[in-house]
């Protein structure tokens, strides 16, 4: 198991050797994360696998934990949201295999000289893991938003709106 992450990795060498690495990045490290973030700090701890499955399928592991820090979209305040990953990534070189892979696998599409930047594939896997729409669990909305309990209006009336209708089809 290795602790550094190179920045550019040939993905079929790892595959081959069935490779590991353990580590962390700096969240201020990962331009793309750090504009949806109200703060960028933190940082990511991860494990990268490296292999193939009974099936032959080369694959990548990628088991990933941060606290983002997001801006809540109820209150406006930011909060620490704990974002976890934990997904396997199918290896492919065209984008035609993506049908094949088998149920539980995203495909990863490699170039023709199987480089990938493992950061970039970390952070591409947290920016699908934030929610759209960020609101902290603790939060609450403020009294002047919130509606006093009332009944709702009684309707009076109670005659039949339709009631013309059954007089014209009368006639």
């Amino acid at each position: 198991m290795s602790v550094t992450l190179p920045s550019s990795l040939d993905v079929w060498r790892m595959v081959t050797a069935r490779r590991s690495f353990e580590g962390s990045l700096p969240v201020s490290g990962l331009t793309r994360l750090v504009e949806v973030l109200a703060a960028p700090d933190g940082e990511v701890a991860y494990t990268v696998d490296f292999g193939r499955d009974e099936f032959g399928v080369a694959y990548v592991a990628i088991r990933a934990n941060a606290p983002l820090t997001v801006t809540c979209q109820r209150t406006l305040e930011p909060f620490v949201l704990p974002v976890v990953i934990d997904t396997r990534l199918g290896l492919i070189t065209d984008e035609r295999d993506e049908a094949a892979m088998p149920p539980g696998y995203e495909a990863l599409l490699v170039e023709d000289d199987g480089r990938v930047a493992m950061a970039a594939v970390i952070e591409d896997e947290l920016l699908l893991a934030l929610p759209l729409v960020p609101v902290n669990p603790d939060s609450t909305l403020p009294e002047e938003l919130v509606a006093p309990d009332e009944e709702p209006p009684s309707d009076s009336r109670t005659d039949n709106p339709f009631a013309v209708l059954g007089e014209l089809k009368k006639r």
